[in-house]
């Protein structure tokens, strides 16, 4: 199925003939997070040119990364177990990568799903476990994501709760996760936008999520 083909027996050479194509990885990403339709998937991946989209997702089936599902009378795209494999892969990339992401451009957003999958690589859980159980409404350009930490476990999720601290931010909360920007700097530089609760959570917030730049 691979679109392009290196010559070489390796594993690293098949790995990068089934998900080395562009949109591919990014494709596997969102689908870590939960099923989705087609048009969910594009609207995630606002640049992806439709016939690409429908390319990739042909390839990845063909390859048993992902299998079409009926669901309420619609067709979802899912991850197989196989392609569930590629989850440490991914959060990998995400902490390597994360360290050249340098400031962000105007034109770059953050999607649901693209944070949900960063919230999983700056998760510390050896941390976490030290910490009250709290709960955290985040606020990601149009979309809210519902962080719940209790003791080493992580749940990310769409949509509103109960929660103890509520803030808002843009791709500037690099530097938070970082360490670049202390919590009570992010607030006051409007880098972070308390929008509910004590501010004084965002520093809980900060050490159970933190990576290396």
């Amino acid at each position: 199925m691979a679109a392009r083909e290196y010559g070489q027996y390796c594993g690293v050479t098949r790995a990068l003939e089934l998900v080395g194509e562009r949109w591919a990885l990014l494709i596997v990403r969102d689908l870590l997070v939960g099923p989705r339709r087609y048009g969910e998937l594009a609207v995630g991946l606002p640049r992806i040119p439709s016939n690409i989209l429908a390319a990739r997702l042909k390839e990845l089936n063909e390859a048993a990364i992902i299998r079409r599902v009926p669901h309420s009378r619609v067709i979802v795209y899912e991850l197989t177990p196989y392609g569930r494999e590629l989850e440490p892969v991914v959060l990998a990339l995400g902490a390597w990568g994360f360290k050249a992401m340098g400031e962000p451009r105007d034109e770059q957003v953050i999607t649901p799903d693209s944070m949900t999958m960063a919230l999983r690589t700056a998760f510390r859980p050896q941390v976490a476990a030290t910490l009250p159980a709290t709960a955290y409404s985040a606020l990601f350009g149009p979309a809210g994501l519902l962080i719940r930490v209790d003791g080493a476990t992580l749940d990310v999720s769409r949509g509103d709760g109960t929660v103890d601290l509520a803030f808002a931010a843009g791709p500037g909360i690099r530097r938070l996760i970082s360490g670049e920007l202390a919590p009570e700097r992010a607030i006051a530089t409007g880098v972070v936008e308390v929008l509910r609760g004590s501010g004084a959570l965002l520093d809980r917030f900060a050490n159970t999520f933190h990576l290396a730049a």
